[in-house]
């Protein structure tokens, strides 16, 4: 009975605790539904619809570095920047970080980045000389295919061929003289006046020291500069070869390209196309071009297209001197009087020329022992020695034991490895010989006696793999020293090397702004302080 009792007891309990937080939670007192007794009406509500107690949103609460939360003043923050209503709610590492970035924004600003870098930035090549042509691109109808149509196929007509296939079908070469007439000019536009004084003007016959102080030349050549006038464009495409007039009065310069044009050059001359006039007195690339020394007038060229001309700027006309069905590799003077030339074609051949004979045949003929001949060049005070250059390596001959079919070195140049591009005698007295090799070399032999073999001096290692784009580089004397040479180089940035003969680099020619190609060929002035250099674009570069 007491258990009956207390389970009612406890039962009751809890019943009355449910109905009291029921009446508590479910009927609240509502003043405005009040009864007319003064009683409120109970209402009866759905916990669906129960008020909610206010939440707090993240953005709302900041925390201290105690780690305790506040509340931000919402009235303190409407009346504040806009900048500041955005940080509103944003913790204190936030507002950190953004302060960071902010310092962080206005020290590079102040460093002026955007400008040092314009500054650093390499200039563009200069447009100064020959404009570029507009060239419109031919387009070409769609291809189909002829089997889809059920067609037979046609054979390929030359003469539908598109004008890239067809630049290679060029005329071998010229016929006869050809007038010397800029192709920049309006037609039957007569040549300048200062060029034909300038061009005329005789050389300047300077003594040399017997002894040559190295010191002094190495400061000569620190003090030569180039800027954006000394760039210009002369000819269309790449340089094979350039000259020096011997003239000391100004700069004037001569560049032969590809398709066989001669661009001239005067430094300071306003005609043209700044100072430049183009001719075309060849079709395919010319290989050498020298200024005569005893008529500074004429501008003796020889070319792959088999034919060698003396481009004579009083009579304004390319005189065709000599004619061979081979390709023609290079020459020099055979005589002091400089009248006689010595050619070398690409079958191994070398002919001895009169210029004062009329007609376009030679004296007379020799074959070398070499199949492929690269270059020649002549002694310069023993004139019947000359050096020739074969894919096997250089060799010495004597024009008094030269046959017909078959002749026999005096002195071979031994320890090249690959073909042998270039090789030339020292300017004053010869007992140099300077090459260059496709092995990566330059070698400078001992010539001032000539025995069976001559003796390797000094090897110099120099990459020459200019690859089928660039011409081959071409390593020459200084004229006005005795012991030293330049040459271009593939390095970067780019440059071009002066070396002594013992191996030692004298200086190194560079210009970040100016300088941005590689020049592979490269000659000094005779007698001025002046250096070119010729790059793929038709570009001279001349350092001052």
């Amino acid at each position: 009975m007491n258990n009956d009792i207390l389970r009612h007891s406890s039962e009751d309990k809890s019943d009355y605790f449910v109905k009291m937080h029921l009446t508590e939670e479910v009927t609240p007192q509502d003043p405005d539904r009040a009864q007319p007794n003064g009683t409120s009406e109970i209402v009866r509500r759905s916990a669906r619809n129960s008020l909610t107690p206010k939440r707090l949103r993240y953005n709302d609460i900041t925390t201290n570095p105690r780690g305790t939360k506040r509340i931000k003043d919402e009235r303190k923050a409407s009346d504040s920047d806009p900048k500041e209503n955005e940080q509103i709610g944003l913790s204190e590492y936030e507002l950190e970080r953004l302060e960071n970035i902010r310092q962080n924004q206005a020290f590079l600003t102040s460093l002026n980045l955007p400008q040092v870098a314009e500054m650093l930035k390499p200039k563009k090549p200069t447009q100064l000389g020959l404009k570029r042509e507009k060239v419109v691109k031919e387009v070409l109808p769609a291809r189909k295919s002829l089997r889809l149509q059920h067609k037979d196929v046609e054979s390929t007509d030359v003469a539908n061929l598109p004008a890239e296939l067809k630049e290679e079908q060029v005329v071998r070469s010229l016929k006869g003289p050809v007038p010397m007439c800029p192709v920049n000019l309006e037609e039957d536009s007569p040549l300048p006046e200062t060029l034909l004084h300038l061009w005329t003007e005789e050389p300047v016959k300077c003594e040399r020291k017997k002894t040559v102080d190295l010191k002094m030349y190495k400061e000569s050549l620190q003090r030569m500069r180039i800027n954006e006038d000394r760039v210009v464009k002369v000819v269309k495409d790449r340089i094979f070869s350039a000259a020096f007039h011997p003239c000391a009065s100004s700069l004037l310069m001569a560049a032969g390209d590809k398709w066989g044009r001669v661009g001239v050059w005067n430094l300071d001359a306003g005609w043209g196309d700044n100072g430049v006039l183009l001719f075309e007195p060849h079709t395919r690339p010319i290989t050498c071009m020298t200024f005569s020394r005893s008529r500074p007038s004429t501008l003796i060229t020889t070319s792959y297209d088999g034919a060698a001309r003396a481009g004579d700027i009083e009579r304004a006309v390319f005189e065709e001197v000599y004619r061979s069905d081979e390709g023609l590799k290079g020459f020099d003077f055979l005589s002091h009087d400089f009248t006689t030339l010595l050619i070398g074609d690409a079958g191994g051949d070398v002919a001895i020329v009169d210029t004062r004979t009329p007609g376009i045949s030679h004296e007379s003929l020799h074959t070398l022992d070499p199949k492929t001949l690269r270059s020649v060049h002549v002694h310069p005070m023993q004139k019947q020695y000359f050096v020739v250059t074969d894919s096997s390596g250089a060799h010495i001959y004597d024009v008094r034991n030269l046959n017909k079919k078959s002749s026999k070195p005096v002195s071979t140049l031994n320890g090249h490895s690959r073909s042998v591009s270039y090789a030339y005698f020292s300017p004053d007295t010869g007992n140099r010989v300077l090459t260059t090799c496709m092995d990566d070399k330059l070698r400078v032999f001992d010539t001032s006696q000539l025995v069976s073999s001559a003796p390797l001096m000094t090897t110099i290692r120099h990459s020459t793999h200019t690859g089928r784009w660039l011409s081959k580089l071409q390593a020459v004397w200084d004229p006005r020293q005795e012991d030293c040479f330049v040459v271009g180089s593939l390095e970067r940035p780019r440059r071009v090397k002066v070396f002594h003969e013992s191996g030692q680099l004298a200086h190194v020619f560079e210009s970040p702004d100016y300088l941005t190609t590689v020049c592979s060929i490269t000659a000094f002035h005779p007698s001025n302080g002046a250096l070119l250099g010729g790059n793929a674009s038709g570009r001279l570069h001349v350092f001052t």
